[in-house]
């Protein structure tokens, strides 16, 4: 069963990473270590997609580099 976009924001905000606002559905979060902003779209309850995964993903891992 795939996460949910608010299990994503979680991941990024325990990782460190801020949220620096956005238009509409679309958040933007940055961590000064990662050089990509990370953009999140979707309503907090939606199933996250398997590129949203992804990206999360790596930037935690980044991040904690």
């Amino acid at each position: 069963m795939p996460r949910t976009i608010r299990e994503l924001i979680a991941d990024l905000e325990n990782a460190g990473f801020e949220n620096r606002g956005g238009k509409g559905s679309h958040r933007n979060f940055a961590h000064p270590k990662v050089k990509n902003i990370v953009t999140i779209s979707g309503q907090l309850g939606d199933d996250a997609k398997r590129y949203q995964e992804r990206i999360v993903k790596y930037a935690v891992e980044e991040s904690q580099k």
